[in-house]
């Protein structure tokens, strides 16, 4: 257990980022994502191009399209005239066939093998102009067989607003796993600790995901297995402003009597700011948490909406454009 008593959740992670020099031109990447997850997760680090046979340093690789564009990409050395695209397919689901629980991955940008989107496509393995963008061979293949498990680049993850919703769901994930070990008390613990995430992610899933905990009956096992595939797709969709502006009001209801009518006000007005894109959503769950401790209201104080993962990793000054160094 790490912090306020969180467990760590598996993150696979591409090994160039800050843990060995296996780059194409034997450097690591600096990442103060990775650094600032480093105590709170554990990572499985990968780097598919040296798993393959590619050495370090090595020539660069890049993803070719076939057929004017419209045929499947393929992975090549331009300056051996190799075609990697066979050994990195392989790879790939031989990684997926193998790897244990998975709650996230953290893949390198822009990377023929790891990159999620903005790889650049290329016409040809040499001097040909880029005809378009996608995502690496290798991330293509997790995408594909890790349908609802976040995954994100490093890049992308400097970002506030991305970052938020992504520790959401791997600390999520990793609770689920917990919780469903314990048995039917754990996963009726578990849904009601995450009933105000899933309504912010999705009120007619969290519906239905409540039915199912309602249904246990005495098969548990197909009902853990019916929660855990429900929650995943619930979880994979995003949670946009509105719907959370929805919970917090929902939340907000729970003190009505003991709030006075400038408190009201004042937050309202925080909730306009969060809407138009000036206040990131960790400054109404500030606010809200400091009413749930003010009125110590038991429900809420249990909901893990206010508090999804360890403290630490809300950094100072966090906002939609607060870029993590």
């Amino acid at each position: 257990m790490v912090d306020g008593g969180f467990g760590r959740p598996r993150v696979v992670l591409s090994r160039c980022l800050e843990i060995e020099a296996c780059r194409y031109n034997a450097q690591t990447i600096r990442s103060g994502v990775v650094r600032l997850l480093e105590p709170y997760v554990e990572y499985v680090a990968v780097c598919p191009e040296v798993e393959i046979g590619l050495g370090v340093p090595r020539d660069p690789i890049r993803l070719v399209s076939v057929a004017s564009g419209d045929g499947p990409l393929r992975l090549v050395q331009p300056s051996t005239d190799r075609d990697l695209t066979d050994r990195m397919t392989g790879f790939g689901h031989e990684f997926a066939d193998s790897a244990r629980a998975v709650d996230g991955m953290v893949l390198k940008s822009r990377s023929p093998s790891c990159g999620i989107k903005d790889v650049k496509v290329y016409a040809g393995a040499e001097d040909s102009p880029v005809t378009g963008k996608g995502a690496g061979l290798f991330a293509g293949i997790m995408m594909e067989r890790y349908p609802n498990v976040a995954i994100e680049d490093e890049g992308r993850l400097t970002n506030a607003e991305l970052r938020h919703p992504f520790l959401t769901r791997i600390f999520a994930s990793e609770a689920l796993r917990s919780a469903l070990a314990e048995g039917p008390a754990g996963l009726v613990a578990f849904h009601t600790r995450y009933k105000l995430i899933l309504m912010a992610h999705s009120p007619s899933g969290q519906r239905q995901l409540g039915r199912v905990v309602a249904g246990a009956g005495t098969d548990f096992e197909a009902t853990a297995a019916a929660y855990r595939d429900g929650f995943a797709e619930v979880m994979a969709e995003p949670a946009g402003r509105g719907a959370n502006v929805n919970v917090i009001q929902h939340a907000q209801g729970y003190f009505k009597r003991e709030l006075a009518g400038r408190e009201k006000r004042q937050f309202e007005e925080l909730q306009a700011q969060y809407r138009e894109g000036r206040l990131p959503l960790q400054a109404l769950l500030a606010v809200l948490a400091s009413w749930v401790a003010r009125f110590d209201e038991p429900y809420l104080r249990e909901q893990a909406y206010f508090r999804p993962y360890p403290q630490p990793l809300v950094v100072a000054a966090d906002s939609g454009r607060t870029r993590l160094a």
